[in-house]
């Protein structure tokens, strides 16, 4: 499915005929970087319709489905470690991400009784093809990374593996739970 997530009527509506399901990645987010003085009601709204509205309304559709079907699921939600961590002119980013973990415990202990557990991974900056754009550069990059005992960035499947296991079955007992992959930043 293609559409825009904060269009919630569009969403409703696709994600809906969807179904069935029994696992859910929410994964898309936006990241409009602002210092706090300058932050436009344009950004705080496109940051909560995506990273808050988005994840809320969509895991909605999805539970309802699995609910109806008495099966149970898993939910993982991607944050990162700005929701535990401020990080300067990352206001709005680190408040969604922080409201974010925050939904997830909630919806973990709603949708616990009906056997879907609800997570977090909570990752460090990714070496994606955006992350190696705005990172590669070791002038910007060395105050992130001298902040990681481990000592790099994160690759994609560092994260897809921790989804996966989120999503498995060997994570039974696992919810409402925020599995940070960060390479320890935030021990630092």
């Amino acid at each position: 499915l293609c559409l825009d997530l904060a269009d919630w009527d569009a969403t409703e509506a696709a994600v809906g005929a969807a179904g069935p399901f029994e696992l859910l990645v929410n994964n898309a987010a936006v990241a409009v970087l602002q210092p706090f003085l300058e932050v436009t009601r344009a950004a705080l709204e496109r940051s909560l319709d995506v990273n808050l509205r988005a994840v809320l309304h969509v895991s909605q559709i999805v539970a309802r489905q699995m609910i109806a079907q008495g099966v149970p699921g898993a939910i993982v939600n991607v944050s990162s470690q700005a929701s535990q961590r401020a990080l300067r002119d990352h206001a709005v980013y680190c408040s969604t991400k922080s409201a974010l973990d925050m939904l997830s415990k909630v919806m973990a202990m709603e949708l616990g009784p009906h056997k879907i557990r609800v997570n977090t991974v909570n990752p460090t900056v990714v070496m994606t093809d955006m992350g190696r754009i705005n990172w590669s550069d070791p002038q910007k990059s060395a105050a992130m990374i001298n902040r990681i005992p481990l000592g790099k960035f994160a690759e994609v499947d560092d994260v897809v593996n921790s989804i996966l296991f989120l999503l498995s079955d060997k994570s039974a007992m696992t919810t409402g739970s925020s599995l940070m992959v960060d390479g320890g930043f935030l021990v630092s």
